[in-house]
């Protein structure tokens, strides 16, 4: 199973203004860099919680439907499935009907269920391909305050230390980041 992403957020779950707030800067000249940190920021949150921020297409692809039914999908929270497609034979993306999928969102990770009719696959590898959108929804409102806080608090601690820790950040966050992103962080077993 292979996510691909196909779009980003729409924005971030942090605003421009609101990080410039809390460096409290007036000035403009660096405001690139702190838009900069900020998609970082989330995006290292996002790989720390296992959790989407804000909402973003995606690609799931598989080789062939499981035995089980089941689909245990590798983002969360996904909130919808958009199109499913399945290659056959010839090459040519024959839909699945929405019907034949359902989307259990209430597990984690969400897990999407084959309950009807789907087509024969075609082909050995890549042969379905399932879009999805997943995050907390559509703008930074919707994301938890937590999660918000420890993208703001992480892109303003690389603003202010400009480098000297972003190697070791990637490597393990501060314990007042990692307080931030634990109730919302998925268990890996």
């Amino acid at each position: 199973m292979t996510p691909i992403a196909l779009t980003p957020p729409a924005q971030e779950p942090v605003s421009l203004a609101e990080a410039r707030a809390f460096l409290r800067l007036d000035q403009t000249e660096e405001d690139d860099l702190v838009a900069t940190l900020i998609t970082a920021a989330r995006l290292m949150v996002e790989a720390t919680s296992g959790r989407l921020l804000v909402d973003q297409s995606w690609r799931i692809v598989l080789d062939r439907w499981p035995d089980s039914g089941e689909i245990r999908l590798p983002l969360s929270p996904v909130g919808t499935l958009t199109a499913a497609r399945v290659y056959d034979a010839l090459g040519a993306p024959q839909p699945v009907v929405a019907s034949a999928l359902q989307l259990d969102r209430a597990s984690d990770p969400p897990v999407l269920h084959v309950v009807g009719e789907v087509p024969e696959i075609g082909r050995l590898r890549g042969a379905i391909e399932i879009d999805v959108v997943a995050g907390f929804g559509p703008n930074a409102q919707s994301v938890p305050a937590l999660l918000r806080q420890a993208v703001l608090r992480l892109a303003a601690r690389w603003f202010e230390h400009r480098g000297d820790v972003v190697g070791r950040d990637a490597e393990a966050l501060p314990t007042e980041i990692m307080a931030l992103i634990a109730p919302f962080r998925r268990a890996r077993l």
